[in-house]
């Protein structure tokens, strides 16, 4: 999810980070567990991080507790539970822990329906049973939860937080359940406080505009960049407690009471016990699940951020640890956050000392600051939770699961978890999704074509299940007797009662005289489906997964030289009609209806052996791509030499497309550096175009000659391939001489990635973050993202 209520941007749970081109990261300060991580190395930098992630922990702890109903002390005891426990004993080094704002909703109700203690007490056995389901190694298990599920259970409870709180922006207060607080809403707008109204809506305005500071023009931009280094949430609620304070607004504020008041888990009563143990049991296991998979995730997009492989189970362990304390000494539920742990990774954290001391210096705030925290306004804190719950609504997630058609489950979600509460929204959201499943496993087309000679041609789509029997036999059925007729199956799965009534009826068909040959597109799978040996394999096998090279290899060994090169390519084209369309026609259908949403920029060269479908597996939608001749990007500050088409293309991948990553493909025996070492741009006289072009090269050369780039596993084998593995390290240099990937990049939403291929090897390489190198991709790598595994570095 994405909370960005702090000046640093927040991580996506499914959005990869990377550390900007050219900057330090984490990922170039020492690693947690190393040698350079410890001792005054480590302090100095995780030192000012947890002091940053304690200035925005104390506020949004005070604001989730505020939401639940609970003692507002309650908050801070779940932030320095999460730092201390989760913090030390947590298999995510760079994780924070604190009050989680998805369990916002089942917390409240539990508080209204039962008490705070008993509320403790669940929280407490959830963090047993985290404890346990950690021991039992279960973590990378509830990672398979459907992110329909997740990201619908996360807007539903945002909806319902942010609904909540507008009351208390208002100068009401919140109902008992979302819907009640729905209904209760066009009375609250009609009558509002003016002075609660007036501080949430300046408390509002603070948490939107002050990031966006560093974007203002000039000086002012530079003035801006380092006053966007306090927290937002900090800056939001100083600010309303300012204005209130200066006007004397009468206010409702924070009832901070004393620690001796504070109340401490109970055991729940023999009699609660009988009349409701299961629904305290079902409220456990949803606590338990959703503060475990909330945690889960913050570590998945920490890794990320990182390129680090956490200990999930250890993780989980640490959570229940830090729930069963928190729960005993009357604190919140606590789960590993996005917000806390983005901040402290762009703060510079190298340890999991950050986390630890960040829950220090809330202990040392909770003892020593009550006075001062006992006048912020309610409606400042309540205004901080509103904007949260918002932005726990990610429109980026809504269009991700739309393309994957998963919307029906993420809507049922969200509209079970506001109008019926979690464990029954996410229950609802399961079984949409499993009928889902199920729809689409028993979902299967048959196609019948007639020929012009009378035959009769049969594809099958999708998996044969006995659910299809009944429209594989009506569409069979309807074949006139006699005739020649092909069944094309797609190799998808063929159960036993398919199998059964498929060869049921060839053998009756040619029992009555017609003739019946069956094909599949899959070599190796025709034992199976055809025992008899009649099975044939399709030769046009392959094109399902778009490998168009496939068939291309068959061909391009008769003589290329002379003859009609534009029949070749009509031929071609016909041949995709034939084989290729029909199998893709459905998804370009698509992409034709939603535009296009690719993820990548792949800029390369124009060198028509570079095949960019081939090299990276692509289809249609993957990649916006951009060719030219040296994949060469363009320096405006060069006179006379600056390109506006490459500018364009970048600028409209980076802010209408939204890509994620942008990748400098290059190439060996590039014909551009072959003429850039021969001196080609430095020719006396009127300039061509291409002179003009490779003139873009120069600094390529020029690093070359100072820092040439190199290989981890072998010497450059030429000066040719050294410039050309160069020349992509410099044009990663010269993207960000464009303001539109520049501010991505250090806004960390965007990744820069550098890439040589080797046509000779068929061998990728990919730059190296640690060590500034091009190493190899090895195929046991084939299942992780390129851009995921490997970040760039100057």
């Amino acid at each position: 999810m994405t909370l960005d209520i702090s000046s640093a941007p927040i991580a996506s749970d499914t959005t990869d980070h990377a550390p900007p081109y050219g900057g330090r990261s984490s990922g170039s300060a020492p690693r947690p567990g190393r040698a350079g991580g410890r001792g005054r190395s480590a302090l100095l930098h995780d030192l000012p991080a947890s002091l940053a992630v304690f200035l925005i922990a104390v506020p949004f702890s005070l604001g989730i507790a505020l939401a639940t109903g609970a003692p507002l002390t309650a908050g801070l005891v779940a932030a320095a539970a999460g730092g201390l426990v989760a913090g030390l004993l947590g298999g995510t080094p760079l994780q924070v822990s604190g009050p989680s704002a998805a369990l916002t909703v089942i917390t409240a109700g539990v508080v209204a329906q039962y008490g705070w203690r008993i509320a403790c007490a669940v929280t407490v056995a959830a963090g047993l049973l985290q404890l346990l389901l950690g021991s039992l190694r279960v973590a990378r298990a509830a990672l398979a939860v459907s992110p329909a599920i997740v990201h619908g259970m996360l807007t539903g409870v945002g909806l319902a937080i942010a609904i909540a709180q507008l009351h208390v922006v208002l100068g009401g207060s919140p109902q008992s359940s979302a819907l009640a607080n729905l209904r209760a809403l066009p009375g609250q707008l009609a009558g509002p406080h003016p002075p609660a109204l007036a501080v949430g809506a300046l408390a509002v305005a603070v948490l939107f505009c002050w990031p966006r500071l560093g974007r203002l023009p000039g000086a002012a931009g530079r003035i801006g960049t380092r006053l966007a280094r306090l927290p937002a949430a900090l800056v939001a609620v100083a600010a309303g407690t300012t204005l209130s304070l200066t006007l004397g607004l009468h206010l409702a504020r924070v009832e901070l009471p004393g620690w001796q008041h504070h109340a401490l888990a109970a055991a729940p009563s023999g009699r609660l016990l009988a009349e409701h143990w299961s629904d305290l049991l079902t409220v456990v296991l949803t606590v338990t699940a959703v503060a475990g998979v909330e945690s889960l995730l913050s570590s998945v997009a920490v890794d990320r951020m990182t390129h680090t492989t956490s200990d999930l189970d250890r993780e989980l362990r640490g959570q229940g640890l830090a729930n069963m304390v928190s729960g005993l000494f009357g604190g919140l539920p606590v789960a590993g956050g996005a917000v806390r742990s983005t901040a402290n990774v762009q703060a510079g954290a190298v340890s999991r000392w950050s986390a630890v001391l960040h829950g220090c210096w809330v202990v040392l705030a909770a003892l020593a600051l009550a006075g001062g925290l006992r006048r912020i306004p309610l409606a400042a804190l309540a205004a901080l939770v509103l904007v949260v719950g918002v932005q726990m609504v990610s429109y980026a997630h809504i269009r991700r699961i739309h393309r994957h058609r998963e919307f029906p489950v993420y809507l049922v979600t969200v509209l079970g978890v506001v109008g019926l509460g979690v464990p029954l929204g996410v229950t609802l959201g399961g079984t949409v999704a499993g009928l889902l499943a199920l729809h689409r496993l028993t979902r299967a087309r048959v196609d019948v074509t007639a020929e012009p000679d009378g035959s009769h041609r049969v594809r099958t789509h999708g998996p044969l299940t006995f659910a299809a029997v009944p429209r594989l036999s009506r569409t069979l059925g309807r074949i006139p007797p006699g005739a020649a007729v092909t069944v094309h199956h797609d190799g998808s799965f063929l159960d036993h009662a398919a199998y059964e009534a498929l060869h049921t009826w060839r053998a009756m068909y040619q029992a009555a005289g017609g003739r019946v040959a069956m094909v599949t597109d899959q070599h190796g799978r025709d034992a199976a489906l055809d025992p008899d040996g009649t099975m044939e394999p399709d030769p046009a096998a392959g094109a399902r997964q778009f490998r168009a090279w496939t068939p291309w290899m068959g061909h391009h060994s008769i003589e290329q030289d002379g003859g009609d090169a534009h029949g070749r390519l009509l031929d071609g084209v016909r041949g995709f009609q034939e084989h290729t369309a029909p199998l893709v026609r459905q998804e370009l259908a698509r992409l034709a209806r939603e535009g296009q949403t690719p993820s990548q920029l792949f800029l390369t060269c124009a060198d028509s052996r570079m095949v960019t479908s081939m090299i990276t597996s692509s289809g249609p939608g993957d990649l916006f791509t951009v060719r030219n001749v040296g994949n060469l990007v363009p320096a405006p500050h060069e006179p006379g030499a600056a390109d506006d088409s490459v500018a364009a293309a970048v600028q409209y991948a980076v802010e209408v497309l939204e890509v994620g990553s942008i990748t400098v493909c290059g190439h060996s025996g590039c014909g551009a550096m072959k003429a850039l070492l021969d001196g080609i741009h430095e020719q006396p006289g009127t300039p061509t175009p291409l002179v003009r072009w490779l003139r873009n090269g120069r600094g390529s050369l020029a690093r070359s000659k100072r820092a040439p780039a190199s290989f981890t596993d072998r010497p450059a084998a030429d000066p040719v391939e050294e410039l050309c593995i160069t020349n992509v390290v410099q044009q990663l240099d010269q993207l960000l001489a464009n303001p539109a990937v520049e501010r991505r990049v250090a806004a960390g939403t965007l990744r820069l990635v550098g890439m040589y291929f080797d046509f000779a090897t068929a061998q990728a390489y990919v730059l190296d973050n640690g060590t500034g190198r091009f190493a190899p991709v090895s195929a046991e790598h084939c299942g992780e993202p390129l851009q995921q595994r490997t970040p760039v570095t100057a």
